[in-house]
């Protein structure tokens, strides 16, 4: 099987309900899978915000504050220790005015990898390469 490469693409606001969020729970899970997988066998996602799906991904979010839920920020911060490819479309957070400085990180956390703010070529590209894309 060799590599399967896996597109999460969020392109709905993260609000009104847990569609949005499940994107990136479900990117995660590919830990999971790999348990199954046979020997050189690997899962590579990629999780993708475009459109209205930039909504919402500041850092500095209260939701567990103010409404006891884990707010989208916390799970980018666990996408980002798992090691996991995180694009955000360029055009969109400047279409919405969303400074790229606005993005979450989890160094505080120890991670080294970064969200990376990307145009929408290159997010275009991972979901031409991925064997499945699924929209969020």
């Amino acid at each position: 099987m060799g590599d399967v490469k896996l597109a999460f693409v969020v392109q709905k606001p993260h609000y009104k309900g847990e569609t949005s969020r499940l994107a990136i729970t479900h990117a995660i899970s590919y830990q999971t899978v790999e348990i199954l997988l046979e020997d050189g066998d690997i899962v590579t996602p990629t999780l993708c915000f475009v459109g209205e799906g930039v909504l919402g991904l500041q850092k500095g979010q209260k939701a567990m504050d103010m409404y006891g839920v884990t707010s989208t920020e916390t799970h980018l911060k666990n996408c980002l220790l798992v090691d996991l490819d995180v694009l955000v479309c360029k055009e969109d957070l400047a279409k919405y005015g969303i400074p790229e400085d606005m993005m979450p990180d989890a160094e505080e956390m120890g991670a080294d990898k970064k969200i990376k703010v990307a145009p929408f070529s290159e997010i275009q590209k991972a979901m031409e390469d991925a064997k499945h894309v699924l929209f969020f």
